[in-house]
């Protein structure tokens, strides 16, 4: 069975969360291992009508069976890892969930230096969520670890000796990664970036996985991204003509409105490439064409979809192995069997 790594390839809020979701209940994955920055991105996903936002655990808890992994390339904040296993506690996370000893803990401090710093917060536009003081540390060499927290003590473990054994075993194991390509230390819009590289390698290193051991690389797009705080956004579009379109949103973590634009095939295929896409994953194509709303098979949509799918396909040169039409969990058109 095959290791599979999910990541934005925009600037985040692609809808990583719902493809997420999507392949752990249909795949049904033994181990759901979140890699990425910490609590600075938010993924939803919507179960029966009901929305569920998170900012440590895997997106994946809705499948039962699996073991939920943090890993030691993601800050913890421990508030918000307990405040999720309440949240969640109808999905009995608390017995499967797992966080590396090694992980970098967000402390107060932190968050009070990405709240006040004039630099992050005002200039950056950062979450506050104090990812970035927290990786500052961790690079000086002085951050405190998540095995120095008592309270964390029963969820402790080595992620990449559990995700490497399940590997040698065998079975399925679904990382997840958080934001997007272009808000990568290294490949995004700097200093208009986050904390780290985001990229499907960066993702495989927080979890402890070797470049071999990578068998699928899922980039996720929207049909319209968009972009939370500020840094260059080439094809973004006026306030007025994304209200107009319908296209309002606002940020998981922030509660900001984002900013809208056209999608950027020329950013795609750049994404695409250094990422390693082996497939992607298109959402919100009800966005782009209203009449796509809820359709589930693939020879039913309407044709300006189908021109959309296949445009991106041609100009990007990696094929479309998941479409989703709708917020819903069912609608999704996976096209895995054409590839």
């Amino acid at each position: 069975m095959p290791s599979v790594i999910v990541v934005g390839g925009q600037w985040g809020d692609e809808g990583k969360g719902s493809i997420i979701a999507y392949l752990a209940l249909k795949d049904k994955p033994e181990i759901i291992a979140r890699g990425g920055v910490g609590t600075n991105a938010g993924h939803s996903v919507f179960i029966n009508g009901k929305k569920y936002a998170v900012r440590q655990l895997p997106t994946g808890f809705m499948q039962r069976d699996a073991r939920l992994l943090v890993g030691a390339g993601v800050l913890v904040d421990p508030e918000v890892f307990f405040y999720e296993l309440e949240h969640l506690k109808d999905f009995n996370v608390a017995e499967r969930v797992g966080i590396d000893y090694r992980c970098t803990i967000i402390e107060p401090r932190h968050k009070e230096l990405d709240r006040t710093n004039g630099h992050l917060h005002g200039k950056i536009g950062t979450t506050g969520s104090g990812c970035g003081p927290a990786n500052a540390d961790r690079v000086m060499r002085r951050a405190k670890q998540a095995k120095e927290v008592k309270e964390l003590a029963p969820y402790l473990t080595d992620v990449a000796a559990e995700v490497n054994d399940a590997l040698d075993e065998g079975a399925l194991v679904l990382v997840e990664g958080t934001q997007g390509f272009g808000l990568s230390l290294y490949y995004g819009t700097y200093p208009y970036v986050t904390s780290k590289d985001t990229t499907a390698s960066a993702i495989a290193s927080d979890v402890g996985i070797g470049p071999t051991r990578v068998d699928e690389v899922i980039v996720v797009f929207k049909s319209f991204p968009t972009r939370v705080g500020a840094g260059p956004f080439p094809t973004e579009m006026p306030p007025e003509e994304a209200e107009r379109m319908g296209l309002i949103e606002y940020g998981t973590v922030t509660g900001r409105r984002r900013r809208v634009g056209w999608f950027d095939f020329e950013m795609a295929r750049y994404s695409a490439r250094i990422n390693g896409a082996t497939m992607l994953a298109v959402t919100m194509l009800d966005k782009y064409d209203k009449e796509a709303f809820g359709v589930t098979d693939y020879d039913k949509l309407p044709r300006r979809a189908k021109e959309f799918i296949e445009e991106i396909e041609e100009r990007v040169g990696v094929p479309v192995g998941f479409i989703k039409t709708g917020p819903e969990l069912e609608h999704i058109i996976d096209l895995r069997e054409n590839i």
